[in-house]
């Protein structure tokens, strides 16, 4: 995950009640309107329950920022 997957995800899941399952969590992001770049971050969870949404931050697989350099901006 990347710092601003990180800040999406916690932006996009504020006031979220948990535990909650990989389901829950989508749906409650859509319903906010996250942004493509959140879900797709949020889509990549794997299928199981998460107790707070640090588990939730974790749990979505690091991806490069860009894909020119690493560590890039472009996303």
């Amino acid at each position: 995950m990347t710092t601003r997957d990180d800040l999406r995800a916690a932006k996009a899941l504020q006031g979220m009640a948990f535990p909650a399952g990989r389901a829950e969590v989508l749906d409650y992001a859509r319903t906010r309107g996250a942004d493509q770049k959140t879900l797709a971050a949020l889509e990549a969870l794997p299928d199981r329950t998460f107790t707070t949404h640090d588990d939730v931050a974790g749990a979505v697989p690091g991806q490069p920022e860009g894909t020119d350099q690493p560590g890039g901006t472009e996303r």
